[in-house]
């Protein structure tokens, strides 16, 4: 029993630090896509210099650390549901976690798709919308980790405005930020 103890919570932690890796290179490419669009206003020979090693750094920051962190992530919580499934498939926690983790996985996709567009020079996004994708990942972080840490204890309602609440104060926040820059 203690070694099933061990390993879950070893299980537990390779989870969790691989989900804040996961997290780190959301957030990290996300900036990455900002400093990049940011670029395309720059004299030609300064925007194919910074726009050449934005696509490397946005192609080594995807696939050596995001998505394989992603990949583990993933892994290393299934491992875990594996373990104890009558316990955590009952769970309604559970069952939101997984929705926001479905929902994650699309905007890694999502994300993805993005670099890719920009590697090919088509710039879908100012700025400032990626600014604002870039708080969806803050919900999303947020979301997951109360979900988690409250499980049962949580009360819906409150929780819901509380959220809602969360993503209208980070807008406004860039919206602030984007009028003192102006």
């Amino acid at each position: 029993m203690y070694f099933c103890d061990m390993s879950f919570d070893a299980l537990k932690a390779l989870h969790i630090i691989f989900f804040v890796s996961w997290f780190a290179g959301l957030f990290y490419m996300v900036r990455l896509f900002i400093y990049h669009t940011e670029a395309q206003d720059k004299k030609e020979i300064e925007k194919i210099t910074l726009s050449n090693q934005f696509i490397i750094m946005e192609k080594k920051l995807w696939w050596v650390i995001t998505t394989p962190a992603m990949i583990l992530t993933v892994i290393f919580g299934s491992w875990m549901i594996a373990l104890d499934p009558n316990y955590y498939l009952t769970q309604g926690w559970m069952h939101i976690k997984l929705t926001f983790v479905i929902f994650l996985l699309v905007y890694h996709f999502y994300t993805q798709k993005m670099m890719f567009q920009m590697a090919e020079n088509k710039f879908n996004y100012s700025s400032t919308q990626l600014r604002l994708w870039n708080e969806l990942a803050t919900f999303f972080l947020v979301s997951i980790v109360f979900i988690v840490v409250l499980k049962s204890n949580i009360n819906w309602i409150y929780g819901i405005i509380g959220f809602f609440s969360f993503g209208i104060m980070l807008m406004l926040v860039v919206k602030i930020i984007n009028r003192i820059r102006a």
